[in-house]
């Protein structure tokens, strides 16, 4: 029904003037009649006057005014009562607004509860997508490996530069599966496991011995295999998050006279880099932006 209809609703139009009259808000008439805040303007005169001024009952009135004298903020108020936010504000905007102690430490609580609640959801709703989708993963082919080991290698792994032009296959990271991806990557590529060298890089200030038979474990070999460790000196200065039990550094995983291997994934990755640049140019993506 359109508002002009509303309007001429002689019974309707009793009912919200008698609400208004008794003191009710706009709130609390949207919510009884089921209408809109511009229809009950039109059926008050005041569309394009601006609202006329809100009629609140001195009970509350005064409910409103005791609440903000014991620190509640307008927004707690107008829900609590029922009024709109800018009724709220206008019976209580001459009482100074002190957050005491107790509220400040509920409001902070309240924050915390929320905080946790949203992690909560966000977490499970990432275990039911990472469920999801390994449900329907399926094998992993190799030439899906090799694709996935090129562009992780790009990313993590050195690489020969115009000023300093080596064919090193070195790949460095912190993250166990990572190790493990390039490890069967480097087993599709061919690659003799007596090739691999092995070392540790990490804080001088971590238990490195632990970290060594970790990383051990992880690849499958023996701690002696391992070249000596890489300690990055201690700063005092620095504020470190990776200082928990956790904390075992990163594994610098480096294949012996690797430039045929390196430059086979300078190809795979040349080609997914290529493939990529074609697709955005014929989805007409780069038109789009």
């Amino acid at each position: 029904m359109t508002i002009e209809r509303l309007v001429d609703d002689t019974e309707l139009a009793a009912r919200v003037h008698a609400m208004r009259a008794d003191g009710k808000t706009y709130v609390e008439i949207k919510s009884e009649l089921g209408i809109g805040a511009s229809t009950i303007s039109r059926i008050l005169g005041v569309y394009g006057k601006g609202r006329a001024r809100p009629r609140v009952t001195d009970v509350l009135r005064g409910r409103a005014r005791a609440l903000r004298t014991d620190g509640r903020s307008v927004p707690e108020i107008a829900a609590e009562l029922g009024l709109a936010r800018s009724t709220a504000w206008l019976v209580t905007k001459d009482i100074p607004w002190t957050l005491t102690e107790d509220r400040a430490e509920a409001r902070a609580e309240a924050s915390r509860a929320g905080w946790r609640h949203r992690k909560a959801q966000t977490a499970a709703e990432r275990e039911r997508i990472t469920r999801t989708i390994a449900s329907t993963f399926g094998e992993l082919t190799d030439r899906e490996l090799l694709i996935a080991g090129a562009v992780a290698y790009w990313a993590e792994g050195a690489k020969s530069k115009p000023w300093n032009p080596v064919e090193d296959l070195s790949f460095i990271n912190s993250d166990p599966d990572m190790i493990r991806l390039h490890l069967e990557w480097l087993a599709v590529l061919g690659v003799d496991p007596k090739r691999l060298r092995f070392r540790l890089s990490i804080h001088e200030s971590a238990d490195v011995a632990a970290a060594t038979a970790y990383w051990a474990d992880v690849v499958g070999v023996s701690s002696e295999r391992f070249a000596r460790a890489t300690l990055k000196k201690h700063n005092p200065k620095t504020v470190r998050k990776n200082v928990n039990e956790g904390y075992r550094g990163c594994l610098v995983v480096r294949v012996s006279k690797g430039a045929p291997e390196y430059r086979i994934m300078n190809g795979w990755w040349s080609a997914v880099a290529g493939a990529v640049r074609s697709r955005r140019y014929r989805s007409g993506v780069r038109a789009a932006m």
